[in-house]
């Protein structure tokens, strides 16, 4: 895809990857809406330049306002990203991870229908565009700290798959990003000293969405053991070396 004449809404770009994306957009010529929660974080965007929109993935009228807006003021959208999410830890031994559950399947599989839902009338209107999916490498890879994001990223992808079948000869393409541990603070990088640098991998992802055609998954060299670890005979293995983490919780020392 050209990358430097979008216009790209990322629903999730107030911090980390999602940010550094929309950066990367603008910096290639691309004009850029970011969106997100936190107003405070919005305001600071926005001294960079950016268009703003607030947006609650959870909140069907909060995303309704947010395409009205997006859409108002920039009716030649083309791209949108569907960034938002979060990452909780659950002791599937303790039924109170069940809020936890819950709050990670709201927001990132039926918070990133409900994005993909609110523009994709828009851009099949239009004949052309690109949807872009954010999944993970424990999507594929499960970590099983993190099991209902594991599952919800899972999901994710299938969803993605679907979309681009029924999204077939409309113009809309459908590109799956897939990161894996990124280090987008510093204490992130202390806790775990794989995770890929950010602006290493904000530069990989960019260089692989300007492929002609744009690749359905987005896939960065740190990613791939974790894609491909079913087909490379790993996958047992990588996931019990994954499980040594479950000492991390509480009362599993």
């Amino acid at each position: 895809m050209d990358i430097s004449n979008r216009t790209v809404f990322i629903a999730g770009a107030t911090s980390g990857i999602g940010l550094e994306l929309a950066r990367r957009f603008a910096a290639a010529g691309s004009t850029v809406i970011a969106g997100g929660r936190r107003a405070e974080l919005l305001g600071k965007i926005a001294a960079e330049g950016f268009a703003t929109v607030e947006i609650d993935v959870t909140d069907q009228a909060s995303v309704d306002r947010a395409r009205d807006a997006v859409l108002d003021g920039h009716p030649g959208l083309d791209t949108v990203m569907t960034m938002a999410g979060v990452m909780l830890t659950e002791d599937l031994r303790d039924p109170a991870h069940f809020g936890a559950a819950e709050q990670t399947v709201a927001t990132n599989l039926v918070g990133t229908i409900r994005v993909i839902d609110a523009f994709t009338p828009h851009l099949i209107a239009r004949g052309a565009g690109t949807v872009i999916t954010v999944t993970s490498g424990i999507g594929f890879l499960p970590f099983p700290v993190m099991p209902t994001y594991a599952a919800s990223k899972a999901g994710v992808h299938a969803y993605s798959e679907a979309l681009r079948a029924q999204l077939d000869g409309t113009g809309v393409e459908v590109a799956e990003l897939v990161p894996p541990a990124v280090a987008t603070l510093p204490e992130h990088a202390r806790r775990n000293p794989r995770a890929l640098p950010l602006d290493g991998f904000a530069t990989e992802v960019m260089d692989l969405l300007q492929a002609d055609p744009t690749p359905r998954e987005i896939l960065v060299r740190g990613v791939l053991m974790h894609r491909w670890a079913e087909r490379d005979g790993t996958y047992d293995d990588l996931v019990a070396q994954r499980s040594q983490a479950l000492s991390m919780l509480p009362g599993r020392q």
